[in-house]
């Protein structure tokens, strides 16, 4: 099955109103700039895709990327483990006018909640947490003499994330610190959407090479330069 996708503009035509999507990326690397602002054109164009729970990292940084989606107003509620960076301005924003809810959890949680929305297991137990705010109302049980809070799996309508080689069947690799979220995002969505440095035959990839399988992947677009997060901050650039 051909599961390349001509543009990043048709990769983002079919996410709706109200979806729970996940974004890959730490800061900016592995961040799928290209895909998150063919969303933003999109909104721009035809008022959707609007009321959305984002799930990331971070709640974004600058004017680029999360941050310029959180500003056009697209973003009803993040899902993050920090909410700050060195320019918070869109989210901080946002929040303190109400206009975007939070939900803060520890960055170890985050990735285990995703981890397990994409194996199937409902429900664990940490230690992190316990005792704070962010264990209010959430069950407790004791092992062995230690106090363990229950948290629930995150999963996802749709993931867009970013790697750097993918083939026709959705097989993906990761270049170094890039990959952190994303291959748990592939598996705890719905529809994942990957943008992609190079397309590749089927095959060029060594199997034992792929870190994402292309049974957890919908759509391939190539982006053969992307931006870099932190570059276009850098350059007090804004996607507006």
């Amino acid at each position: 099955m051909d599961k390349t996708i001509a543009s990043p503009a048709e990769a983002v035509s079919g996410i709706a109103d109200g979806s729970v999507l996940m974004i890959g990326g730490f800061g900016g690397s592995g961040s799928p700039i290209e895909l998150i602002h063919a969303l933003i054109d999109r909104y721009r164009a035809t008022g959707s895709p609007g009321d959305l729970t984002v799930v990331n990292n971070n709640a974004g940084n600058g004017r680029v990327g999360i941050a310029a989606m959180i500003d056009a107003g697209m973003v009803r509620k993040m899902v993050c483990s920090f909410p700050k960076s060195s320019d918070p301005r869109a989210f901080t924003d946002k929040y303190l006018a109400g206009e975007i809810e939070l939900e803060l959890v520890p960055q170890g949680t985050l990735a285990e909640r995703i981890r397990a929305g994409g194996a199937g297991i409902p429900a664990f137990y940490t230690p992190t947490g316990f005792g704070t705010e962010l264990a209010e109302g959430k069950p407790v049980a004791e092992f062995d003499g230690a106090s363990y809070v229950q948290e629930r799996w995150l999963k996802a309508d749709v993931a867009i994330v970013k790697a750097h080689l993918g083939d026709a069947h959705g097989n993906l690799t990761y270049r170094y610190a890039s990959r952190n979220f994303n291959p748990l995002m592939c598996m705890a969505a719905a529809t994942t959407i990957a943008q992609v440095s190079r397309i590749v035959p089927p095959g060029d990839i060594d199997p034992e090479q792929v870190v994402t399988p292309g049974i957890f992947v919908d759509g391939v677009v190539e982006v053969a330069d992307p931006r870099q997060e932190e570059q276009m901050i850098r350059a007090g650039e804004a996607y507006a």
